[in-house]
């Protein structure tokens, strides 16, 4: 049966002095740090192919972050860099606001916590595991049609959708606490996929820039 395996990149670090809950917002760009992780993974994946791996498919979510992330690896496997909306970070009703207690503690945000296991603030876990999983079944049957049997594609989304794709791959509950997240930055979450079926038959997960780490922003939606 062939197969393929879909790697999903989180993005670097972004530049967000006002730490807001930048969600879908438009041109909100890498730091210097995060284009230096962004680097940081092409090389990890020039080293990958310089040892055999064949990278075929490469696509970003269309938010600027995303976009600047893949544009080292793009130029690194002389790949272009396609769009794929499918893998867009979540809706949420935050979005664009610094999320603080005096903020949460609002009333005109209560309605949006009627139920956390949803979760109600925003758009469903359920949604956004279905589309990511779907996009990468997509990317897989797409690597193995460009570049024959085990070629590979790499995907680059968004913490949240990665990690509710991960939970519903793996069997797992998806409510979560989000502090609890195994998805930094630039981390690499990869699935093994059965490209007959769409399934998934293994998870892997990798942090080729964990040295860069230290110090980088935790801001919610970076």
């Amino acid at each position: 049966m062939p197969s393929s395996t879909v790697h999903l990149l989180r993005h670097g670090e972004v530049y967000n002095p006002a730490g807001v809950l930048y969600g879908r917002l438009p041109d909100f760009h890498l730091s210097e740090l995060g284009r230096r992780m962004a680097v940081c993974l092409a090389e990890h994946f020039a080293r990958q192919a310089h040892d055999g791996a064949r990278f075929a498919y490469l696509a970003a979510s269309p938010l600027t972050r995303a976009q600047e992330t893949a544009a080292p690896t793009a130029e690194a496997l002389g790949l272009a860099v396609e769009t794929e909306p499918r893998i867009i970070e979540a809706q949420n009703h935050f979005e664009g606001l610094r999320v603080t207690r005096a903020e949460l503690m609002k009333p005109r945000h209560w309605r949006y916590f009627a139920n956390p296991l949803r979760p109600s603030w925003g758009e469903a876990y359920e949604a956004q595991a279905a589309r990511v999983l779907e996009a990468a079944a997509d990317a897989a049957r797409i690597a193995v049609e460009r570049g024959g049997d085990g070629a590979q594609a790499i995907l680059v989304a968004h913490q949240l959708p990665i990690w509710a794709a991960r939970l519903k791959a793996e069997g797992r509950r998806l409510a979560h606490d989000p502090r609890r997240r195994e998805c930094t930055l630039t981390s690499v979450t990869s699935l093994d996929i059965d490209t007959s079926t769409g399934a998934v038959t293994a998870v892997h997960y990798a942090e080729p820039a964990a040295w860069l780490l230290p110090g980088a922003s935790t801001t919610p939606g970076a």
